[in-house]
């Protein structure tokens, strides 16, 4: 059991993800957590706003955990890539990866991450977003990105973390929420709601 204990309390820090990214963003924060995969079925982009889905599909994980581990902090999140109003979601396939990157190409898309904190009574939900522009790409570019990344698992079809260079001209925002997690702000909230910060130390 991964947590420490402040006077008569004992904190845990579960993590509701399956994300290998997410993980590595906690972990390098220098966080001490748990890593519980949450068995939910994640809703699609039908009917939702990219904001509103990005934050159920966070909360749909969160209290996948939080119901069977009320006296724990669990963190739950999910990322959403969004351009003109549509979501990208996690391509099919190769072939899909490559429409996507021919639709980003040139142009600056939103990236979304819903995040929901649940312990006990508390809760606090946010959305942090990101800009990102991509370079003019041409075939060969693309070609060549998806040979080197493997994007088949990650919103939008690109990792903003793997061969940036080839596919991304800037962005704005917290680069971190583009990876699936804005740890600072976790950090803030984790705070806020006056829990102790474990470490890995």
């Amino acid at each position: 059991m991964i947590g420490l204990t402040e006077g008569s309390t004992k904190w845990e820090l579960i993590l509701a993800s399956g994300s290998p990214r997410r993980r590595e963003l906690l972990s390098e924060a220098g966080l001490s957590f748990q890593i519980i995969s949450p068995d939910v079925d994640e809703l699609s982009g039908d009917g939702y706003s990219p904001r509103d889905l990005a934050l159920t599909n966070a909360r749909l994980k969160c209290m996948a955990i939080s119901v069977a581990r009320p006296e724990s902090m669990v963190i739950g999140a999910d990322t959403v890539v969004t351009l003109g109003g549509k979501i990208y979601g996690k391509p099919l396939d190769l072939k899909e990866a490559a429409k996507n990157l021919r639709i980003f190409s040139g142009r600056i898309h939103e990236v979304l991450t819903g995040v929901v904190l649940s312990c006990g009574d508390q809760r606090a939900e946010f959305v942090s977003t990101s800009f990102v522009k991509f370079k003019d790409l041409n075939e060969l570019d693309i070609e060549d990105y998806l040979s080197k990344v493997y994007v088949l698992d990650k919103a939008g079809g690109y990792a903003a973390q793997e061969h940036r260079e080839l596919i991304i001209e800037k962005f704005e925002g917290d680069y971190q929420n583009i990876i699936g997690l804005p740890v600072s702000l976790v950090l803030d909230q984790l705070y806020k709601m006056g829990f102790p910060i474990p470490t890995s130390e």
